[in-house]
């Protein structure tokens, strides 16, 4: 991980990274319940969910969310923060020993309404795929980022 200024300016349209694989675990999930309190049996009673329609146990969409987010924070940017999250998406069921990756790829860029000249959003299209390709999640990182001579 490194240090980089990246100015509203510095970023492009159509620019993207892809991170590397992630394996999602049993002891990912138990943390997660335990962490958030979340117990459902989805994601918790592999019995039972072997007489559902999925015939095992789903990670949690917020887990899914939270690493794949965590995987695109590479480098530190003292110009920009993450303002939020939009558009949050869990397409497909992740589950126990699924593998995800997350590419992320910038789709807009637009000025701060209140202070044009100081800040801007950059908006990035955070896309999870599974080990089959398939995407399972989608959502779209804003970044709040200081403009040069703002």
């Amino acid at each position: 991980m490194k240090t980089e200024d990246r100015w509203f300016e510095d970023y492009q349209i159509g620019e993207s990274r892809t991170s590397v694989g992630r394996t999602i675990t049993e002891t990912d999930v138990v943390m997660h319940a335990g962490q958030t309190g979340d117990f459902f049996p989805h994601h918790m009673d592999a019995e039972w969910m072997k007489t559902q329609p999925a015939g095992q146990r789903i990670a949690h969409g917020t887990l899914i969310l939270s690493v794949a987010v965590g995987m695109t924070a590479t480098d530190i940017n003292p110009q920009a923060m993450s303002y939020g999250y939009d558009k949050i998406r869990f397409i497909k069921p992740v589950f126990i020993d699924d593998t995800i990756t997350v590419t992320a790829a910038i789709t807009e860029l637009s000025d701060h309404k209140k202070q044009p000249d100081r800040y801007g959003y950059v908006h990035e299209l955070v896309t999870v795929n599974n080990q089959r390709d398939e995407t399972v999640m989608v959502l779209t990182h804003l970044y709040l980022t200081n403009k040069r001579g703002g």
